[in-house]
């Protein structure tokens, strides 16, 4: 297809604004899929197709970048290749979304119609602007009965004078859409019930590649795929001349090192799939099979005339945490990969595509730091590990401190909260205690009692707080943040209130022992449940630990009254996720995450340890 006829655009949004969903309704309405097909491939649920992993579906969340490609005819009976990418959402995949900006030319910013920019709107506009890519604002949900889309575009407007836009970029085109309903217009009463208007504004509005096929072959690696019969599956676009099946060409490496390889297989996108094909012209996007090594941010470029291209450039993590091999008493019991060599070569394997990622060898043979964007961008490793049948053993989350000028610096970020009026108080008290500082407060337009409030806060000071904000809002709050900057030190932050009850026992915790136990705070384990000597299986009432016997067997006599146990009182145990134990845990307890169980521990398991750490820990003191 010739260059002129092919546009690359991104999807970008803050997390469930409704890009899955809008790139399912374009697969659809392209004509390339019937519905069944559609169904199908998404799981039979009506799930999102572009969400293939499992974690996506079940978590509602993009967290893979995806592309795929569509074919649009234009009224004028013109033919085009339109690749689409779809982006996460959620601030800790940012490197997914830095990445594959440069595949685009354009992007379609979607928006909700009532909830309007929200702070990673506001990162992935800013990543768009850096690559030169103009927006197309689609504000999506505007059936939606409190939908605001006059007051959502004016807020996108303020939001691109605040990002330094150009006055070409603030003349951007607007579409309003129903994703879910599967219709978009350029007027709210045209009575239009397709996606049209969207691959019009796409075909008038992001640029053709601009790019010249008589210069050397210059394309650049920005994903990686795997087949288990042709190995490594390189992904990217082509910036430059040409490329074709079983060439010769030389792969450069980040530190510049060139390898001169040969195209095994090519392939073009179409639809949700590839095939094969014998060359791909310059500005499309294609993905080479054969190449080893090869890996993201690398140039496949001609071997007469090899020229790199820029380095992907992504932001640095933020946050730390130790992984370590389980060394407690079930270890082994539940997965199949729980050596060191078998941890660190699964993190080895992450790095090749996870560009936001570090790892390191820790402190001991047994011990790998890792770094990551946030929280769930590392939970959600943990919790793919887990899957495959590793144990592993995390310790409580650390902030990346730095020095700027002779100064220690810590991580701050953007928190956004929408709560209830009646709740401000309480949120205000709660935020002041952790060092946060109110950078905005307005009332929600078009809402009852709603409060719209915005603080700079260290990030140091969200470990265990989504709870706690949940519980004084009644569960009613919304709660965003985004890495913002650096800024210098804030003081101390509030640590966990509560002690936790330990286990001094091994075995499995009994009714009797639970129902003992009952006013001493809340439980993390159920009658039936294999615990160890040195497991957290409780939160005590109180701020301090206490040793605790859940395993303990009522003594039995000659006599006994009927129905004498069923008056025993055990509460429900309460279930934490992986990310909220990871949260919950402090300096001296680790998280013992199994592809059946996530437990929290104490670091020593032996209460005689502990009490030994607790005093050379003083004396260092």
């Amino acid at each position: 297809m010739e260059i002129q006829h092919i546009r690359n655009v991104a999807i970008i949004a803050h997390v469930d604004h409704g890009k899955t969903t809008l790139v399912d309704q374009l697969l659809y309405q392209s004509g390339m899929f019937r519905s069944a097909e559609l169904d199908k491939l998404a799981g039979g649920q009506h799930n999102l197709v572009m969400d293939s992993d499992p974690l996506e579906r079940e978590r509602g969340i993009t967290i893979l970048s995806k592309n795929c490609a569509v074919n649009y005819t234009t009224p004028d009976g013109e033919e085009y290749k339109i690749n689409i990418v779809d982006t996460p959402g959620h601030a800790d995949f940012g490197g997914e979304v830095e990445r594959v900006m440069k595949m685009a030319d354009g992007v379609i910013l979607i928006v909700d119609s009532f909830e309007g920019p929200m702070p990673q709107t506001r990162f992935v506009l800013g990543k768009a602007l850096e690559n030169g890519l103009n927006p197309i604002v689609v504000i999506n949900k505007a059936d939606r009965p409190d939908a605001r889309c006059d007051d959502v575009a004016d807020e996108v407007f303020e939001l691109l004078i605040q990002l330094g836009a150009d006055d070409e970029t603030l003349d951007f085109p607007i579409v309003y859409a129903s994703a879910k309903e599967g219709w978009a217009r350029t007027d709210l009463d045209s009575g239009n019930d397709n996606m049209k208007p969207v691959f019009d504004a796409i075909i008038e509005n992001v640029p053709a590649p601009a790019c010249d096929e008589k210069t050397p072959l210059q394309m650049l690696v920005t994903t990686l795929d795997y087949s288990e019969y042709v190995g490594k599956i390189a992904v990217g676009r082509v910036f430059a001349g040409r490329i074709e099946k079983a060439q010769k060409v030389t792969v450069i490496d980040k530190q510049g090192k060139h390898t001169l390889q040969k195209i095994v297989d090519l392939y073009e996108f179409e639809g949700l799939g590839k095939r094969p094909v014998d060359w791909i012209e310059c500005g499309d996007i294609c993905a080479v099979a054969g190449l080893e090594p090869v890996d993201i941010g690398n140039t496949i470029a001609c071997p007469d005339k090899p020229s790199p291209l820029p380095i992907i450039s992504v932001d640095e993590p933020t946050m730390t945490m130790t992984f370590r091999v389980n060394d407690g008493p079930l270890a082994g019991r539940d997965g199949k990969y729980v050596t060191g060599r078998q941890i660190w070569a699964r993190l080895q394997k992450e790095l090749q595509t996870n560009v936001a990622l570090r790892a390191e060898p820790g402190a001991t043979g047994e011990q790998f730091k890792v770094s990551g964007r946030g929280l769930m961008h590392l939970g959600i490793l943990l919790e793919n590990m887990r899957r495959e049948g590793y144990e592993v053993c995390v310790g409580k989350p650390e902030v990346i401190f730095k020095e700027f000028d002779g100064v220690r610096q810590e991580p701050l970020e953007i928190l956004s909260i929408d709560c209830p009026m009646e709740c401000q108080s309480s949120v205000m008290s709660l935020l002041g205690d952790r060092r946060a500082e109110m950078q905005d407060l307005t009332a929600k337009s078009g809402t009852d009692n709603f409060v719209h409030i915005e603080f700079l806060i260290p990030s140091r000071g969200l470990f265990g707080l989504h709870a706690r904000l949940l519980n004084a809002t009644q569960g009613r709050a919304v709660v965003h943040h985004r890495f913002e900057r650096y800024g210098p030190m804030r003081g101390s932050i509030p640590q966990r209130q509560a002690g936790v009850m330990i286990a001094t026992d091994p075995g499995q915790v009994t009714p009797y022992s639970l129902d003992n136990l009952f006013d001493r705070g809340f439980f993390f384990v159920s009658p039936g449940d294999t615990v160890y000597e040195g497991q957290v299986v409780g939160e005590h009432c109180k701020d301090k630990d206490i040793p605790v016997n859940p395993v303990r067997q009522k003594a039995l006599t000659n006599v006994r009254a009927a129905g004498k146990d069923d008056s025993a009182k055990v509460k429900p145990a309460r279930k934490m996720s992986l990310e909220a134990t990871l949260e919950y845990i402090q300096d001296d307890e680790l998280v013992e995450i199994t592809p059946n169980f996530v437990r929290m521990r104490k670091v020593y398991l032996k209460e005689a340890d502990r009490r030994r750490a607790d005093r050379k820990k003083q004396t260092e003191k």
